[in-house]
C-alpha cells in the first residue's frame, strides 16, 4: 500500500470541500477501496472518511418511497424492520452479500459508488428505477450506471442518500461465487405499481443493464415458465475463469425464473 493522507470529515459540505482541495477519494464502508491500495491497484493521495457524518445513515419512509442514507451498511439493512416490510427484496439482497464482516462495514454508498460489475445493490436499484441524492443533485437510476466502475459521480460528489419507490412486488436471485458471494449473475425483478416490469442484471456483464426480452414475456405473463424460456445472447456478457458468456446467458434466464417464484 502507498503512503496517503487520512481526514476525517464532520459533514457533507466539508467532505466536499476535502475532495475538491485534495483530489482525493472518499471512504465509506473501505470493503473494496482498501483491498484495491494493498494490492496496489488504486493510489488515492488522500482519504477523506464519510463514517463520522450521522445524517448519512439510516432508513426512512417518505410516502410510496423507502429512502436509505449512503453510510448504511449492508448489515442494517438486513435488519431493518422498515426495509422489511415496505421492501423486503431489498433486505434478502443485503443478507446475502459476502459476508458477515463484509456485511457490517460495506455500504449501500460505497457500493454504488464503486460500481462493481458483480456488485448486488445496482441490480435493485436499476430494476427499482431508483434515484441516487448526492450533495448537489438527484440522479435516475438509468443515468446513474455508465460502465465498468463508472458511474455519474463528479470527483468531489458524494452519494447521500437513495430513494427506492416502493415496488408492487420484488425478487432477488443470483448464482454466487462460492468464496466472495459476489453475483457470477444476479437478477432483481420488480413489478411497479403501475404494472410495469423492470428486470435489472448484475455479474453478467461490464456493468449493470436491464434485459428488454424477459421483460417484455414477463409482462405478458409473470411466471418462472416465461422467464425460463427467454432466450438470453451471450453477445457482450463476461468471459473469465468462472463462466463463459454462453453458461451467464443461460444463468440470466434461469435466476429470472427463480426470482419469479420467490415472489410467487
Amino acid at each position: 500500500m502507498y503512503a496517503f493522507e487520512y481526514r476525517q470529515a464532520k459533514s457533507v459540505n466539508e467532505a466536499a470541500s476535502l475532495l475538491a482541495q485534495t483530489g482525493g477519494r472518499p471512504l465509506a464502508g473501505g470493503q473494496s477501496l482498501v483491498a484495491a491500495m494493498k494490492l496496489r491497484l488504486a493510489q488515492p493521495g488522500t482519504l477523506v472518511d464519510l463514517g463520522g457524518i450521522p445524517e448519512l445513515r439510516g432508513v426512512r419512509r417518505d410516502g410510496n418511497r423507502l429512502v436509505i442514507g449512503a453510510m448504511t451498511r449492508h448489515a442494517d439493512v438486513a435488519a431493518s424492520a422498515d426495509v422489511r416490510q415496505a421492501i423486503p427484496a431489498l433486505a434478502a439482497l443485503a443478507e446475502g452479500i459476502g459476508d458477515r464482516q463484509v456485511r457490517n462495514m460495506g455500504t449501500l454508498g460505497g457500493s454504488l459508488a464503486n460500481n462493481d460489475p458483480a456488485a448486488d445493490w445496482p441490480a435493485a436499484v436499476l430494476a427499482l428505477d431508483a434515484t441516487i441524492a448526492t450533495q448537489a443533485r438527484e440522479i435516475g437510476a438509468e443515468d446513474f450506471f455508465k460502465a465498468m466502475y463508472e458511474t455519474a459521480l463528479a470527483p468531489d460528489e458524494i452519494i447521500t442518500s437513495v430513494a427506492f419507490p416502493q415496488p408492487h412486488r420484488a425478487a432477488y436471485a443470483k448464482f454466487p461465487h462460492p468464496a466472495s458471494r459476489f453475483a457470477l449473475v444476479g437478477v432483481f425483478v420488480a413489478e411497479l405499481g403501475d404494472g410495469r416490469v423492470r428486470v435489472a442484471v448484475t455479474g453478467a456483464a461490464p456493468s449493470v443493464f436491464r434485459a428488454s426480452d424477459l421483460e417484455a414475456a414477463l409482462a405478458q405473463a409473470f411466471t418462472p415458465e416465461a422467464a425460463k424460456a427467454v432466450h438470453v445472447s451471450p453477445a457482450g456478457l463476461n468471459r473469465d475463469i468462472h463462466a463463459t458468456p454462453e453458461y451467464r446467458a443461460h444463468l440470466i434466464a434461469v435466476m429470472a425464473s427463480r426470482a419469479v417464484a420467490a415472489i410467487a
